[in-house]
């Protein structure tokens, strides 16, 4: 990964081949080997349902030209890719929009394999995320945007602490805007 130094990343460094554990996932940083995942993830109508996205309709090849830029690019991102704790690539997890001077990020997360969901690794993964920002950042807030008519993410969300703090109508679409500040997380750690 390439980072510019900037306040925009608000503290958060590198893994350079470490990885953050959880109880069921680890989070590493994205690799050249998570493009065919990636690649049948953003190519399935479901999944892009779920994230309100357009279905990826471009080549495997046009995709792959553009991914090793997407990964060098640190634009106020920092995405990761999601493993079991075995080490089988299941989804990605995201902290973007970083904005170091307001203190606050977004977060957003994907389990892509079909065989992990409804098992608790979203929860896990989301949590070892936030866990890992706010030990790690000067961030205050951070917050997330979900269908409002996807019950499973909100429970996921609800369940790692984010709660309800507004609605967004953007694309034909409507969101439930939630929040976690790290006061309310620092609580929760006790």
């Amino acid at each position: 990964m390439i980072f510019r130094k900037s306040d925009k990343l608000a503290g958060l460094k590198p893994l350079r081949g470490k990885v953050i554990t959880g109880k069921k996932t680890r989070l590493r940083e994205k690799k050249l080997s998570d493009v065919r995942n990636d690649y049948r993830w953003q190519s399935d109508p479901e999944l892009s349902k779920l994230d309100a996205a357009p279905t990826l309709e471009m080549s495997f090849a046009i995709y792959l030209l553009d991914y090793s830029s997407l990964l060098n690019r640190r634009d106020a991102r920092y995405p990761l890719a999601i493993e079991t704790l075995e080490g089988r690539h299941i989804g990605n997890c995201t902290c973007y929009d970083i904005d170091g001077k307001k203190g606050e990020a977004q977060v957003g997360i994907m389990i892509g394999d079909r065989d992990y969901w409804d098992k608790g690794y979203g929860t896990d993964a989301l949590n070892t995320l936030v866990d890992y920002v706010f030990n790690k950042s000067s961030l205050d807030r951070l917050y997330l945007k979900t269908l409002d008519w996807n019950q499973r993410a909100h429970r996921c969300f609800e369940k790692c602490g984010f709660t309800d703090c507004g609605q967004l109508k953007r694309s034909g679409h409507n969101f439930i805007l939630m929040e976690l500040k790290r006061e309310q997380w620092e609580k929760r750690q006790n």
